[in-house]
């Protein structure tokens, strides 16, 4: 890279912290927001005990502006993996509350979102069929910090509950599904990217 490359982008990213530390704390959480980022979540749909395998990608979320702190959010995941002989690419879409506040140039915020997940039907251990929807929720908080006038860098973490079901077998004659024990419901989830303040 050549060196008036270098002192250009040095030059740029001073600026746009410059610009960022003029602008008034409070109107960067006064608009719309628009996120995307990376995600990881911390197991897999059939990591049971001992078969423990993360799974990353990405989020897109929309905030409308807030009400005395208070904003609706609507967010969207999705995460792609392998475990246990199965291609799993679960998703959530939810929509709820989200409070912040500033604190000096930082916005802080917690959240708390509840909606409908889904995964492909064979996500279960060696491609056995699992239930493909399931109720999710999503507890968490982050931090945004500016990085221009209209954007902002977020680092986030949720606690995500989803309930899938993996059948095991069936009871003759009634038909009735018995499931898998020790399917995971509980997950930590991390996020990082940018938000976009329109």
């Amino acid at each position: 890279m050549s060196s008036r490359l270098r002192w250009c982008l040095a030059l740029l990213f001073l600026a746009t912290g410059v610009r960022a530390q003029t602008d008034s704390p409070r109107s960067f959480s006064q608009r719309y927001q628009l996120y995307g980022g990376y995600t990881f979540l911390s197991n897999s749909l059939n990591g049971v005990s001992g078969s423990h395998q993360p799974l990353n990608g990405y989020e897109i979320a929309f905030a409308i502006p807030p009400w005395h702190d208070l904003r609706f959010k609507l967010d969207m995941f999705q995460v792609r993996g392998t475990n246990l002989g199965a291609v799993e690419h679960p998703y959530s879409i939810l929509g709820g509350g989200q409070f912040g506040r500033n604190f000096g140039r930082e916005y802080l915020f917690v959240e708390a979102l509840c909606g409908e997940g889904g995964v492909n039907g064979d996500w279960g251990a060696n491609k056995a069929v699992g239930s493909t929807a399931a109720a999710s929720a999503v507890v968490g908080g982050g931090i945004d910090t500016p990085l221009s006038t209209h954007f902002a860098f977020r680092a986030q973490g949720d606690y995500q509950y989803m309930y899938f079901k993996q059948v095991a077998s069936r009871i003759p004659l009634s038909g009735v599904p018995t499931y898998v024990p020790g399917i995971p419901e509980n997950f930590a989830r991390i996020s990082t990217g940018i938000v976009w303040r329109f």
